[in-house]
C-alpha cells in the first residue's frame, strides 16, 4: 500500500508540474506573505495521505497505540526511526544553525549522529530484551520504585513537550509560507491536523506514516540540491561533496560577477573564514561550546523517550539493533546534505535586495532565491512539514503513553481497563498539544536550539538511569533517586536562567551560568554528575535485589 501511495504522489506531482510549467518564476522572490497555490495543493494532498494511512492503520488496543503491535520490519522500523528523528530541527534547524554560525553548527550534526551510534552500541538490543513499553516503565521496574516511575513519566512528558515546541514552530513557519497566513493561525492549523491523525492512529498508524514521510522528506530535500549544483556550475554528481567548493568560495570571498543571484545581478561577497574554521574568533563561539554541544546531544539522543520507545515496535531483539543500523543509514542521507543549503543560502541571501531572512526558513528561501520551480520549492516545504509531523506524532504518543500507562495505570489506577487507558492516552495527547502550541507561539529561540533543550534534559535525567540500569547491576533505587534529583536540579538551573534572561531578568552569576551550563548543552555537566551521584549513593546503600540482578544476567545480557 505504501508503495502505491508514493507512486501516486509522484504521478500527481508530475501532472501538476506540467499544469504549472508556465507559472511565472517571479514567485521565487516573494519569500512570504502570499498564498502559493501549487505548494498548497501539494500540502493538502500529503496531509490527506497521512490522515488516510492513520485511518487504515487505526490503533485497536493499547499495544497498537503504544508499540505498533510489535510487527514492524527492520527496514520499516529504520525508516520510521529516521523519519521520527529527522524533525524540523534536522530538516530546517541544522541548515539554520550553520547558516547563522558556520562551522559551529556542525556540532549539532556530529552530536545527533553520534548519539545514534551510542544507542546502537550500548542500548538498542538490551532495551528490547527488557521488554517494557516505555522509558518510565523500564525505570520503574529496574529500580523497583513507583515513585521513580511517576517522576520519570513526568520528566518524559516535559521532554516531549520541549521537543515538540520546536516542531510546532517549524510547522507554523511552513504553513505561514505556503498559505500566506499569520504565524499564530499557521501553528493552530498545523497542530490541529497532526493532533487529529495521532489520536486516530496511535503508534501503529504513526509508524506506517513515518515510512511514507521518510520518502517524502529525503526526496524533497535532495532534489533541489542537484538543481542548485547544476545551475551554479558546481560538482553535482554528489552534492554532499561538491558543496565543498561553495564553502571555499564563501571563505575566500567572491568578486563581483563571479556568482549570479536569482535576480541575475552580480555582486561581491566578503571573505567569511568563520564559516569553515572551527573556532575562528569571528564566530563568537569557543572550543568548549562546540564539544559541550556535541556531548550533550549525544547523551540526550540516548535518553529521549520517543527514540527509546521505537525499539519496542519490532518483533525480535536483533531487529532492534538492525533497525538502528538502517535508521543511521537513512538519517545520514539528510545529515550529509543539510550543510549544502546553509552554504548556498549564505551566498544567495547576500544580495542587497534580499535583506535579512528568518534563519529557520533558510532551506526554503535558498531554493526560492536559486530560482527553482515553485512546485519543487513547495514540495520542499511539504517535506519540512512531513519532518515536523513525523517527530511530533512520535513525541505525542510517547508523552501520552507516559501519562496513561505510567502515571494513570501503573500509579493512580492499576485496575483501569484497556478502554479507560486509551481514553486517558488521548486526553494526554490533547493536553500536550495545547501546551506545546501555546509555548511555540512565544518564539523563544531557533528550532534547533529549542530541541537541544529537550536533549540536555533527557541526557541529565533518563540517560544515566538507562546506562547504569542496563550495565551496572549494583545501581539501586536510592542511587537512581539521587542521580535523577541531581539531573533535575541542574536542568532547572539552566532553564530558569535562560527564561529569566529572555525576559530581561539578571540572576546572580548570569553570564557564568549561561556560558557553562547553557540551555543548549547543560547535559555536558549534568549527565556525568548524575551518573557519579548515582554510583556513590548506590555503593553507600543496600544492594540491588537478587531477582533483578538475575533478570539482567539471564534476559537482558544473554545472547
Amino acid at each position: 500500500m505504501i508503495k502505491r501511495i508514493i507512486i501516486g504522489l509522484f504521478c500527481f506531482l508530475m501532472i501538476t508540474s506540467s499544469i504549472y510549467a508556465d507559472a511565472s518564476t517571479s514567485e521565487a522572490l516573494k519569500l512570504e506573505g502570499s498564498f502559493k497555490i501549487g505548494p498548497a495543493i501539494i500540502l493538502i494532498l500529503i496531509l490527506g495521505i497521512f490522515i488516510s494511512v492513520g485511518l487504515l492503520n487505526k490503533a485497536k488496543d493499547t499495544q497498537d497505540y503504544w508499540a505498533a503491535g510489535r510487527k514492524i520490519s527492520r527496514v520499516g522500523s529504520g525508516m520510521a526511526i529516521a523519519s521520527n528523528w529527522m524533525s524540523a530541527a534536522s530538516f530546517l534547524g541544522m541548515a539554520a544553525i550553520m547558516y547563522g554560525s558556520g562551522y559551529h553548527g556542525l556540532s549539532y550534526v556530529v552530536g545527533w549522529t553520534g548519539g545514534y551510534v551510542l544507542l546502537l552500541v550500548l542500548m538498542a538490543a538490551q532495551i528490547r530484551r527488557f521488554g517494557k513499553y516505555t522509558a518510565p516503565d523500564f525505570i520503574g521496574d529496574r529500580f523497583y520504585s513507583k515513585g521513580l516511575r511517576a517522576t520519570t513519566a513526568v520528566v518524559a512528558i516535559l521532554i516531549s513537550i520541549s521537543y515538540c515546541v520546536g516542531q510546532f514552530g517549524g510547522i507554523g513557519l511552513m504553513f505561514k509560507w505556503i498559505l500566506g497566513i499569520d504565524y499564530v493561525w499557521a501553528v493552530i492549523i498545523g497542530a490541529s491536523v497532526v493532533l487529529g491523525y495521532t489520536l486516530i492512529s496511535g503508534m501503529l498508524g504513526v509508524t506506517k506514516n513515518m515510512q511514507i514521510q521518510y520518502v517524502i522528506i529525503i526526496i524533497s530535500f535532495i532534489i533541489p540540491l542537484y538543481i542548485l549544483m547544476i545551475k551554479f556550475n558546481y560538482f553535482w554528481l554528489l552534492p554532499q561533496i561538491g558543496y565543498g567548493q561553495v564553502v571555499s568560495d564563501i571563505v575566500a570571498g567572491i568578486a563581483p560577477g563571479e556568482f549570479l543571484t536569482s535576480t541575475a545581478h552580480g555582486y561581491a561577497i566578503l571573505p567569511s573564514p568563520e564559516f569553515a574554521m572551527p573556532w575562528d574568533t569571528a564566530t563568537g563561539k569557543t572550543f568548549f561550546q562546540w564539544m559541550a554541544t556535541c556531548f550533550a546531544l549525544m547523551v540526550g539522543t540516548a535518553g529521549l523517550p520517543h527514540v527509546i520507545q521505537r525499539f519496542y515496535v519490532v518483533p525480535k531483539t536483533n531487529d532492534a539493533r538492525w533497525s538502528v543500523v538502517w535508521g543511521l543509514f537513512f538519517i545520514s542521507l539528510l545529515y550529509w546534505s543539510a550543510p549544502v543549503y546553509s552554504a548556498f543560502g549564505k551566498i544567495l541571501s547576500a544580495a542587497p535586495e534580499v535583506g535579512a531572512l528568518a534563519k529557520d526558513a533558510i532551506v526554503v528561501y535558498t531554493a526560492q532565491l536559486g530560482k527553482i520551480h515553485p512546485l519543487v520549492v513547495g514540495f520542499l516545504a511539504a517535506g519540512a512539514i512531513s519532518a515536523a509531523f513525523s517527530t511530533v506524532s512520535g513525541l505525542l504518543v510517547a508523552g501520552a503513553s507516559a501519562f496513561s500507562h505510567d502515571l494513570y495505570y501503573k500509579v493512580i489506577n492499576p485496575s483501569a481497563s484497556a478502554e479507560t487507558q486509551m481514553k486517558m492516552a488521548r486526553l494526554g495527547t490533547v493536553l500536550m498539544s495545547i501546551i506545546v502550541a501555546s509555548i511555540a507561539l512565544l518564539k523563544l529561540a531557533l528550532i534547533a536550539q529549542l530541541v537541544a533543550v529537550a536533549f540536555s534534559l533527557a541526557g541529565c535525567t533518563i540517560f544515566p538511569l538507562f546506562l547504569l540500569g542496563i550495565w551496572w547491576s549494583r545501581a539501586n533505587r536510592e542511587g537512581a533517586i539521587a542521580g535523577l534529583v541531581t539531573g533535575i536540579i541542574v536542568s532547572l538551573i539552566a532553564i530558569i536562567y535562560f527564561i529569566a534572561g529572555k525576559y530581561g531578568v539578571q540572576l546572580p552569576a548570569h553570564e557564568a551560568i549561561n556560558y557553562w551550563i547553557n540551555p543548549w548543552y547543560f547535559a555536558w555537566f549534568g549527565a556525568p554528575l548524575a551518573i557519579l551521584v548515582n554510583i556513590v549513593v548506590s555503593l553507600m546503600t543496600e544492594d540491588t535485589p537478587l531477582e533483578i540482578k538475575k533478570f539482567l544476567a539471564e534476559k537482558v545480557h544473554s545472547t
